[in-house]
């Protein structure tokens, strides 16, 4: 078969239909949790300036250092597609004044990311991710609620074995103090570090633990840990943070050396994984913290914050590894017609049976009787409602139940009136 000309770019995807009730299933159920705990939803641009991820995000994070995708206009911006969903929140947050507004701000997204990356299973260069975000409110009861929304969303969307690592990484009272012990722990073992451990042992020893590479994994397992350096008030926050999720029965598991891969968490830090086969091959599904000092970082005023985000192919990827497709709401009316004339009344009757939000579904495109009877079936349809030509010309309609093939005329006007009584007592069985 030849090369088709144009083929989608390295790394990306099309969402194609089959995938499409999966991606709706999921807003849906975001939707409405947000809804339940009173969070208003944000749409930010696609493009923001690439300074603000520079800053927000941090320069020796891999997303500013590998991963964003950056141009420049025809005016001379320097402007990038977001890698992530956070500064562009927090710009709105500042740029809008919501910090006049009665406080906490709670915002809610659903969108596309962008990042330039290795190319690999679960891993693509332009990516879905949905989140949640509260800004001006530093009671750990809010960390506790983050973890508590994505982990009612994941229930909802039927993961079972679902597993929470939950660690706090200080702020800046406590947090220089463990890494000068982290740089002085790795600087000895520099040698048997990978090349990027290396730079970030330059950069910042915090992205050593976020390493994935097996040799630094066994080196990593022995360093110190922040729990030993907490200041007073980071100890007590996460005392508190913990005691709520055993309040609430979430259940988790503390992991010393998680600290997430952006620069601007403090405190609480959180990811979830899912307890199987699947969930091993595609990684954390959930990830966020508390950024306390992102806001103020990015040009506004001091203000506490926390938030995550959960990638949606990978939640996607989990639920189709357990069933074939999300099941939709089968349409209980096929409307089949013959000639010109049929089908010109059958598409009035088909924005009719719309407006009363009936289902329903038809083949205007064939003309066989058989062909058309034959779809009716594979769609599960209770009624197949059958206009000719003569039925067509005097006013009238077929109603033919397609579990007992009985055939009963009506009048065309009393036909959607009709099978809403026939479709009611159905659902009342």
């Amino acid at each position: 078969m030849k090369k088709p000309k144009f083929q989608i770019p390295s790394g990306m995807h099309d969402i194609l239909p089959e995938s499409q009730s999966y991606f709706q299933k999921i807003y849906k159920v975001v939707k409405d949790i947000a809804g339940f705990y009173e969070f208003g939803k944000i749409d930010t641009p696609i493009v923001e300036q690439s300074q603000l991820f520079e800053k927000g995000t941090g320069l020796s994070t891999d997303i500013v250092k590998k991963q964003m995708y950056t141009f420049r206009t025809k005016g001379g911006d320097h402007l990038a597609l977001r890698p992530e969903f956070t500064p562009g929140v927090v710009r709105s947050y500042i740029e809008h004044g919501m910090f006049n507004l009665p406080q906490p701000i709670k915002l809610w997204y659903f969108g596309p990311l962008f990042r330039y990356e290795r190319s690999q299973a679960g891993r693509f260069r332009q990516f879905y991710q949905f989140g949640f975000e509260v800004l001006g409110e530093e009671s750990p009861s809010v960390d506790a609620q983050v973890i508590q929304i994505f982990y009612n969303i994941l229930k909802e969307l039927k993961f079972k074995n679902l597993i929470i690592e939950i660690n706090s990484i200080g702020d800046n009272q406590c947090r220089p103090y463990y890494k000068k012990s982290l740089s002085s722990y790795f600087r000895y073992r520099e040698g048997q570090l990978c090349l990027d451990c290396r730079r970030r042992l330059r950069e910042n020893p915090l992205r050593i633990l976020d390493c994935k590479e097996e040799k630094c994994q066994r080196i990593i397992s022995q360093a110190p840990q922040m729990i030993d350096y907490f200041c007073e008030g980071c100890k007590t926050h996460f005392k508190k943070v913990l005691e709520f999720l055993d309040e609430i029965e979430i259940p988790y598991h503390l992991n010393p050396l998680l600290v997430r891969g952006l620069d601007y968490y403090t405190k609480t830090v959180f990811e979830i994984f899912e307890d199987s086969n699947e969930g091993k091959n595609i990684g954390a599904i959930v990830g966020g913290g508390r950024y306390d000092a992102l806001v103020k970082l990015l040009g506004g005023k001091d203000t506490p914050a926390c938030g995550g985000a959960a990638g949606v192919e990978r939640i996607v990827s989990a639920m189709k590894s357990r069933t074939r497709s999300v099941s939709h709401s089968a349409p209980k009316v096929f409307l089949a017609q013959l000639g010109d004339l049929a089908k010109r009344k059958s598409l009035k009757l088909f924005e009719d049976f719309r407006k009363e939000k009936i289902q329903v579904a038809e083949s205007f495109g064939k003309d066989s009787l058989r062909t058309q009877l034959r779809k009716a079936d594979k769609t599960g349809s209770a009624y197949t409602l059958i206009i000719g030509q003569k039925e067509a010309l005097e006013g009238i309609i077929i109603i033919r139940d397609m579990k007992t093939g009985k055939q009963e005329i009506v009048k065309f006007e009393k036909v959607v009136r009709e099978i809403k009584k026939r479709l009611k007592k159905i659902s009342n069985l």
